[in-house]
């Protein structure tokens, strides 16, 4: 789903404040399912999770984790339970081949995040986990999980798009929240800060007054794909949680924006509604530009009349977050051997 306009607004608008009876309710029995103690995995594992409803940019954060992790020579795999695949898809825990699977069959994000490590898409986490230990992997990294307890973590990263921070502060339906944020704060590690923001800076002061660990980092395009949108006119179109983030990422490129189109979170693309926005394209002499994400939920994914502009969560000290996994890992082997 796509976030509505009224979650961001500070204070909250009348029709936040109709629906906060719902809300208390809602964020009562969400902060009882954080103190779910969850089952062992039998390896080191880190949860990459967020504060609200999608958008934060955990996807990108877990990519840039296993980058570091495999850099360090480790054996990463993501978990994941591949949210928006198709009604009736495989419930057994599988592994993920991106050069076969369908966003209908493992979900999008799945296919992203198997281009850089084992990706097991599992409805139960817990037999997922032991799939990930069958195949070899050193440690398991779960792209969400934060608010679900399936799984008990060793290290809890929740992410924070400091443009938009915890919006409102409500929950769920009056706002963007999965659980009060101060019961959310206590149940993770740290935080991982994507750009700046006074919307962020709220969340970041009570996680420094919580004595939480504070990451930075940064959104950059890819480069090469940069390198062709440079100067060029384009017509965006995306079906992500927050496409103001995907237009920003655009406008970074160099690339000049004629007109953009947005859809639902994890929308299923038609060939019409393709040729539509091509048309439109061709109207304006501009390039289709999507998000990575879109691109694997296309009828053909590798239409290349289509630009799938990807994006990266650089980290501005990866010392000090290397430095923390290493500790993980090393504090976990020696328990394990003990």
């Amino acid at each position: 789903m796509r976030p509505p306009d009224f979650w961001r607004r500070s204070p909250a608008s009348p029709l936040a404040r109709l629906l906060s009876p719902f809300a208390s309710i809602y964020g009562a029995a969400a902060g009882a399912r954080l103190s779910r103690r969850g089952a062992r995995a039998g390896l080191p594992t880190i949860v990459v999770g967020g504060f609200t409803a999608g958008g934060d940019g955990k996807t990108p954060v877990a990519l840039a984790l296993a980058a570091l992790l495999s850099r360090e020579g480790e054996r990463p795999a993501f978990l994941t339970r591949g949210y928006g695949r198709r009604r009736g898809a495989r419930r057994e825990p599988f592994l993920v081949d991106p050069l076969r699977d369908t966003a209908l069959e493992a979900g999008d994000e799945p296919l992203l995040l198997a281009r850089c490590a084992p990706t097991i898409v599992a409805v139960d986490r817990a037999a997922g986990a032991i799939f990930a230990r069958e195949i070899g992997a050193a440690i398991l990294l779960l792209d969400d999980g934060l608010q679900s307890r399936r799984l008990a973590a060793d290290l809890v990263l929740a992410v924070v798009d400091c443009d938009y921070g915890a919006g409102n502060g409500l929950c769920l339906p009056a706002g963007p929240l999965r659980a009060p944020l101060a019961r959310q704060m206590e149940a993770v590690d740290a935080i991982v800060a994507i750009g700046r923001g006074a919307a962020g800076d709220a969340v970041l002061h009570l996680a420094r007054l919580a004595g939480k660990t504070i990451f930075r980092a940064h959104v950059r395009p890819d480069a090469r794909i940069a390198a062709q949108l440079a100067g060029k006119r384009a017509l965006a179109f995306a079906g992500v949680a927050r496409p103001e983030k995907f237009l920003a990422t655009l406008r970074a490129t160099g690339a000049v924006v004629a007109a953009a189109r947005w859809f639902p979170d994890h929308h299923r693309y038609t060939s019409g509604e393709i040729d539509i926005l091509a048309r439109e394209a061709g109207r304006l002499d501009a390039m289709l530009v999507t998000t990575e994400k879109d691109a694997a939920r296309l009828k053909e994914p590798g239409d290349s009349s289509v630009v799938a502009l990807g994006m990266e969560v650089v980290f501005e000290n990866p010392d000090s977050i290397v430095a923390t996994l290493k500790v993980l890992s090393k504090d976990l082997r020696l328990s394990r051997d003990a």
